[in-house]
C-alpha cells in the first residue's frame, strides 16, 4: 500500500458546511468577546486599587498629622483648649488657697 501524502499549498481546498462555518465565527467572537471584559474588568480593578491606596495613604498621613496638630485643629477644640487653660489656672489657684489654709490651720 502507498501512503497518501497530505499537500498543503495555496491552492489547497477545504469543504465547510454553512453550519460548522458559523459555528466557528460565533465561536471565535464570542471568546473575544469575553477576553475584552476580562481585560476591561482588570483594567477597572486596577484603577479602583490604585484609589484604595491613595485614600490609605491620605487617611495614614491624617491619622499621623491630626493629633500632633500639624493639619490644624477645629474652632471647638481651640474653644475647648482654652476652656482647659483657664480651668488649669483655676486649680493652681485653689491649690494655692488650700494651702494657705492648711497653713493657717496648722498654726492655730
Amino acid at each position: 500500500m502507498e501512503k497518501e501524502s497530505l499537500e498543503i499549498s495555496e491552492e489547497s481546498k477545504i469543504a465547510l458546511d454553512i453550519k460548522a462555518l458559523v459555528g466557528i465565527v460565533i465561536g471565535i467572537t464570542s471568546i473575544a468577546g469575553i477576553w475584552f471584559t476580562l481585560t476591561a474588568e482588570i483594567a477597572q480593578l486596577q484603577l479602583d486599587v490604585v484609589r484604595m491606596q491613595d485614600a490609605v495613604e491620605l487617611n495614614e498621613e491624617f491619622r499621623i498629622k491630626w493629633p500632633r496638630g500639624e493639619m490644624g485643629a477645629l474652632p471647638d477644640d481651640a474653644k475647648q483648649d482654652l476652656k482647659i487653660e483657664y480651668l488649669q489656672k483655676e486649680v493652681s489657684y485653689l491649690r494655692t488657697v488650700v494651702k494657705q489654709l492648711e497653713i493657717n490651720q496648722a498654726s492655730k
